[in-house]
């Protein structure tokens, strides 16, 4: 079975463990909420430039990945191979008014969010892994939802390391 890899932060992941991310999800949510509840709420904001975000708006980002990673999977039970939409993770930033959000809910919020696609995903069982959608990213491919799965991991995993280096 195919390792999920990216070049870019080093992650690197076999599907067929895919059924073990859950609770890595979760710990890795922890890490964050940690990291917002013990910086100063005005380095959370900080950007290190105007085309990087703040810790503060990853932490955002990363709670939205993990809502909508979750609705993709549910998706997946009730559908075949639906088409998924771009989350617009960008539009989302001004769309959903991040920087008017406090960072304790963001946190509480990531939390939750974690813990919640964890379940989702407890919930899956022989077959429902290889079930599929059709993801538009990094390219349209159809994607088993074991994939979904680590990729989601990567995703918690790599924008933790954009939290820690914009606090740095």
């Amino acid at each position: 079975m195919p390792v999920y890899e990216c070049e870019q932060c080093g992650f690197s992941f076999p599907l067929e463990r895919a059924e073990q991310v859950g609770p890595l999800i979760v710990e890795g949510a922890h890490d964050v909420v940690e990291l917002l509840g013990t910086t100063d709420p005005l380095q959370l904001r900080e950007r290190s430039d105007p085309a990087t975000w703040s810790a503060h708006q990853y932490a955002c980002h990363l709670r939205d990945v993990l809502l909508v990673q979750r609705e993709r999977v549910l998706l997946a039970q009730r559908e075949d191979k639906p088409e998924v939409t771009v989350m617009g993770r960008d539009e989302r930033v001004e769309h959903d008014g991040y920087e008017s959000q406090l960072t304790p809910d963001v946190a509480r919020q990531l939390d939750d969010a974690a813990s919640m696609f964890a379940h989702t995903l407890s919930m899956l069982e022989g077959p429902a892994w290889e079930r599929e959608v059709v993801y538009f990213f990094p390219e349209r491919a159809e994607r088993p939802l074991r994939w979904v799965a680590v990729h989601t991991l990567h995703e918690v995993r790599h924008h933790t390391e954009d939290i820690k280096a914009q606090l740095a």
